[in-house]
């Protein structure tokens, strides 16, 4: 145990994971403020009724308040040392692990969404009314908070972090033999569930594709189905790089050099905070190629 110890208190103690570390956090959070401060902006301009919108919404709330957490990361790695306390440090670090669990949900509910409105021939999935979208988005947030959040803050980081001046270390769970298995059925129910989304957007793209070939193509139809194919790229960009490598990374926790390329991994998972600079563009393509496919059709000028 005493190695296992000392291996602990050294890791990150590498001042080049270091400044990695922290010019991929800086850059995540000045580019995920501006993101979601953009399409905050773009969202409540649109239809607050729709299920896809409230989704969104959601998903924003869910990177604000995750990168209110990303500058005491960076003031750690900056400084190598942490100051702030025990039950902050986990807090801090169990947040990196909620954001990306929370988008996941909220990427997968979306997908589902869009999935049935192509299914069923619908424009849109919509609410009765604005109440009821407030009321679905309050009552999952109280399940969050109220059920998922304190157990997983209670069960978190009970067995690491040796080092009061450390963060960020808590390897030391991977002792246990049913923190294994629920991560094991976590990085396999991730990997799956990503590969499934995946086969079937190309599936959907491919018959699109093939149905409107042709000069009576319409790009709206494919650029919708580029945004659904863009939810699933950010999950295969930035939860299956760290879920993959996850499995080497718990049965070699105690490797000093594993931890740190770990964490590296764990950053890219951050990175779907620029998933808003996306929805920003992708918003503005969706308007002007209808903009031109209404010209073509009115023969007049599209404002």
């Amino acid at each position: 145990m005493a190695d296992n110890i000392t291996n602990d208190t050294n890791c990150l103690d590498d001042k080049v994971i270091s400044h990695v570390l922290t010019a991929a956090y800086s850059f995540i959070l000045i580019g995920g403020v501006t993101g979601i401060t953009m399409m905050s902006y773009i969202v409540f301009q649109s239809n607050t009724r729709s299920v896809t919108t409230t989704a969104v919404i959601n998903l924003i709330v869910v990177h604000g308040i995750f990168l209110l957490t990303v500058p005491f990361r960076i003031l750690y790695y900056i400084r190598n040392e942490w100051v702030l306390g025990d039950d902050f440090c986990k807090f801090v670090s169990a947040m990196i692990h909620v954001h990306m669990y929370l988008s996941f949900i909220f990427y997968v509910t979306t997908l589902v969404i869009r999935y049935l409105i192509f299914f069923k021939r619908k424009d849109k999935l919509e609410f009765y009314r604005k109440l009821h979208a407030v009321a679905a988005s309050t009552t999952v947030w109280v399940l969050i908070l109220v059920i998922i959040f304190p157990l997983f803050f209670i069960q978190y980081g009970n067995n690491g972090k040796y080092d009061s001046s450390k963060c960020f270390q808590f390897q030391g769970e991977f002792m246990k033999l049913e923190v294994k298995v629920v991560n094991y059925i976590v990085i396999g129910t991730v990997l799956a569930v990503v590969c499934a989304f995946l086969c079937m957007q190309i599936y959907i793209i491919v018959g699109i594709v093939r149905k409107l070939q042709g000069p009576g193509a319409c790009p709206p139809r494919i650029l919708a189905q580029m945004k659904s194919l863009f939810f699933i790229l950010v999950m295969v960009f930035s939860f299956m790089p760290y879920h993959i490598f996850r499995i080497y990374y718990i049965q070699n926790a105690n490797d000093c050099r594993i931890v740190e390329y770990n964490e590296i991994c764990l950053s890219l998972t951050a990175a779907s905070c620029f998933d808003m600079w996306s929805f920003v563009i992708q918003s503005n393509l969706f308007k002007q190629s209808a903009c031109t496919a209404l010209k073509n059709k009115l023969g007049c000028c599209c404002l």
